[in-house]
């Protein structure tokens, strides 16, 4: 198997990404991540800043969809239900990898 990185970029953390930036690495229009942001699916570190930044991980949130949008051709509506419900998700594994760890590990096997 034959393996192709198209793209790699290494971003800190703690870095913050302007709308612009966060465009170019997403694939969405800035217009698009605004409908994102007022969705509630992706929020600026500062509201009340004079320019809007966003964290790193909102990378994630973004280029997710993108694939949605691009593979399912969601509308904006469904594009937040299904980031919403995908955001769910990710909180109960975290939650029941928690529980796991606190059992015994021959009840967990």
């Amino acid at each position: 198997m034959r393996v192709e990185l198209n793209e790699l970029r290494w971003l800190e953390e703690h870095r913050e990404l302007t709308l612009g930036e966060l465009s170019d690495l997403s694939g969405l229009s800035e217009t698009e991540l605004r409908d994102l942001e007022d969705c509630g699916a992706i929020a600026p570190v500062d509201a009340s800043a004079p320019t809007q930044t966003f964290a790193a991980q909102c990378i994630v949130t973004a280029r997710t969809a993108f694939r949605l949008r691009h593979d399912f051709e969601l509308d904006e509506q469904g594009l937040a239900v299904a980031l919403a419900l995908l955001e769910r998700v990710r909180e109960l594994e975290t939650e029941l990898d928690a529980l796991r760890a606190q059992l015994p590990r021959w009840i967990g096997a």
